[in-house]
């Protein structure tokens, strides 16, 4: 029987060791899809502790690089059982490191959580002109459009970004990430959302699909 509290805190321990033999053992006892989908909300949880202590200061950045690959290495050995259910993608997301701006290890934990918590993410990747993004929005029609910077230029190339899509006519949801974002520039950018955690901003994007 898969304990999921102790499921979740090994994910939360950084236990890759414990975490793949609790997967690899409650795989071998052919469990439903339902029970699986429980083992990934238990993964995800663990997730959540790992945010926790990076924001007091326990676990740094190379840590939630770690989690991410745990997490996504948790689901790939859970795939099996959850089925191959189209419908499980939760939607799709763009995100790029906006124009100007070079950083990115926010964008990738984010990326890494996302697909771990069901979304398709089209990486853009760095210096993201703001015509990519909308000519990846017109090609994959996503249901959020997610911009990452650390500089505080970044801010002006997520306004400009932000502007784009809005006169081409693209209507996702807009969440900006980094470290210079705050309320007030989410509103000058005109973003939906802003997050500096990558866990919140992956639950910002559930609660909108």
């Amino acid at each position: 029987m898969l304990d999921l509290k102790v499921l979740t805190q090994a994910v939360g321990d950084l236990e890759e060791e414990d975490v793949m033999d609790i997967l690899n053992d409650f795989v071998a006892t052919n469990p439903s899809e339902a029970e699986a989908q429980e083992a990934v909300a238990a993964c995800q949880g663990g997730m959540a502790i790992v945010g926790d202590l990076f924001e007091k200061g326990e676990y740094f950045v190379g840590d939630l690089i770690f989690a991410g690959e745990l997490l996504t290495e948790a689901i790939n050995v859970l795939k099996p059982v959850l089925g191959s259910d189209d419908s499980a993608v939760a939607g799709t997301i763009i995100i790029g490191t906006v124009h100007g701006d070079l950083h990115d290890i926010g964008k990738n934990i984010f990326k890494s959580m996302s697909e771990a918590a069901g979304f398709e993410v089209v990486d853009l990747g760095i210096d993201v002109a703001p015509e990519i993004f909308v000519e990846k929005a017109k090609d994959c029609n996503p249901a959020i459009i997610g911009m990452s910077g650390v500089l505080t230029l970044a801010i002006d190339s997520m306004k400009e970004t932000v502007d784009a899509l809005k006169a081409a006519g693209i209507t996702a949801k807009v969440i900006i990430g980094g470290n210079p974002v705050t309320k007030e520039s989410c509103e000058y950018v005109g973003a939906d959302q802003f997050t500096t955690n990558a866990a919140e901003g992956v639950k910002i994007c559930q609660g909108w699909v």
